[in-house]
């Protein structure tokens, strides 16, 4: 299957901007494994002087012997073919004159590996730079999938680096507006199943053929050893991780249900101060987040983590309890334990991706979902979405309901005693409702005197793929 570039304004924007600068660039390009970094830089050269190089886990020395014979090929100075460099520094140096005269773009994709290998390698490149290609025309990129490391090592305040860059670009999934480039032959519906399961990760979306049945990609893709997912999750986790063996322990738990810090403490057996440590860890990655009551502070006991990586969600929730049923062969078998639970696990997503469409439609300073005690009782109360403009003291309360012929007046009247429990400018605010679901038996624009908005899921559509003509919240 060939490689798609698709969308990526905004990033080459971006780098454009700062090519087009004058003087050096050293920028620094990362995100996580299979997002679209590589291609978005091949595309940012196209038609520009450049050199791209992958590095290896070799050595040093091979890295550089060979970086040298593509400078040689790609800058046309073949004479280099014949020179035997020690190190980077003797490279750079050579070639400091010829990135004196031109703008020549310079790529070092998956720069970690070369930390990898030497820990010195970002000291070096810092002398490299300071000495040697500060003052010339180089746009300098180094390019890498391990987010922690590049946040660590490359940007990180103790990095010999710190301080140099010129840019830099967290790169991120892509939006669901533009999954139907992947996925042309596919409804809405299940091009929202497809998010659920892979996210907005290029290369993962291009493994589903809109062509056959979402389940029947699901069967052909996770559920039998020889699938493209079925240890994906462990190479993303062993790439980021020395030892994965805890993390995975942590995502475990939070995909089991232990949600809480306590919980997932015992359900590890790890020390609590490590869970601590693992789960910070975890969220600079963007792999976990947690959630608090929206109208709570950020108090640590009243935290729920989730997985946020919706790869990472699915696979924990079905292909790693069932491993051993798919290592056996019984992949039809964990097929029907996915259809027969799907609608409960995409129930959790579809509350995520009404969060989306409700601040597409207006500004809200805050939004969760919202949970705590009946006062002058034992029992507890949810509500799927509550959005708070804390300047103009207005309120939304929003259920997600997925599922079809949705009663929004029978959803409108729980909602509005359970708005009742929520303390928030009580006398000042101003409230409206508003019901996603699959689809309605019944629609309603009010409700006591209160703004209800309905939403199914061909409004979603609209409000998710950027045509929101229309559609506006406004209490």
């Amino acid at each position: 299957m060939n490689q798609r570039f698709v969308n990526r304004e905004d990033e080459l924007r971006f780098l454009h901007t700062y090519y087009k600068a004058r003087g050096s660039a050293l920028v620094i390009i990362y995100g996580r494994r299979r997002v679209g970094k590589t291609e978005l830089l091949r595309k940012f050269c196209e038609g520009k002087p450049s050199v791209y190089y992958l590095c290896e886990k070799s050595s040093v020395r091979k890295n550089v012997q060979k970086l040298k014979n593509v400078f040689a090929e790609k800058l046309g100075e073949k004479w280099l073919e014949k020179v035997d460099f020690e190190d980077f520094e003797s490279l750079f140096g050579t070639l400091k004159s010829k990135f004196e005269k031109k703008r020549i773009v310079v790529v070092l994709d998956e720069f970690p590996y070369l930390i990898e290998i030497d820990r010195s390698v970002t000291s070096t490149f810092q002398k490299i730079w300071d000495e040697m290609l500060k003052d010339t025309k180089i746009f300098l990129v180094l390019c890498g999938s391990s987010v922690g490391m590049m946040e660590n090592e490359v940007l990180g305040i103790k990095s010999p680096l710190h301080g140099r860059r010129t840019a830099q670009w967290k790169v991120k999934e892509l939006e669901i507006k533009y999954l139907s480039d992947f996925l042309p032959r596919y409804s809405f519906k299940d091009i929202l199943y497809t998010y659920a399961v892979v996210g907005g990760i290029p290369l993962y979306l291009m493994k589903f053929d809109s062509a056959k049945t979402f389940f029947d990609n699901l069967r052909e893709q996770f559920l039998w050893k020889g699938g493209f997912f079925y240890e994906e999750a462990e190479n993303l986790l062993r790439q980021e991780f020395r030892e994965p063996r805890n993390y995975m322990s942590v995502l475990r738990a939070v995909s089991e249900g232990k949600r809480k810090m306590a919980e997932i403490v015992n359900e590890t057996g790890l020390d609590k101060s490590a869970v601590s440590r693992y789960i910070e860890i975890l969220r600079n990655l963007n792999f976990v987040g947690y959630e608090l009551p929206v109208t709570e502070s950020d108090k640590a006991k009243k935290r729920l983590y989730f997985i946020t990586d919706n790869y990472l969600n699915f696979w924990f929730a079905f292909i790693y309890p069932n491993k051993s049923l798919i290592e056996e062969g019984y992949g039809d078998y964990v097929l029907k334990l996915i259809r027969k639970n799907f609608s409960i696990y995409f129930s959790n997503v579809f509350e995520k991706l009404c969060m989306k469409a409700v601040l597409k439609l207006r500004p809200f300073t805050k939004i969760s979902r919202q949970w705590g005690r009946i006062p002058g009782s034992k029992k507890t109360y949810e509500i799927d979405i509550v959005a708070l403009n804390e300047q103009t003291k207005e309120i939304l309360f929003c259920e997600c309901k997925w599922k079809d012929k949705t009663n929004a007046e029978k959803v409108c009247r729980e909602l509005l005693k359970k708005s009742e429990y929520v303390k928030w400018y009580s006398e000042e605010r101003r409230e409206c409702f508003a019901v996603f679901a699959k689809s309605f038996s019944k629609r309603i624009d009010e409700f006591e005197g209160k703004k209800v908005f309905c939403f199914d899921l061909k409004d979603l559509e609209r409000i998710l793929t950027g045509n929101r003509t229309g559609i506006i919240i406004q209490p």
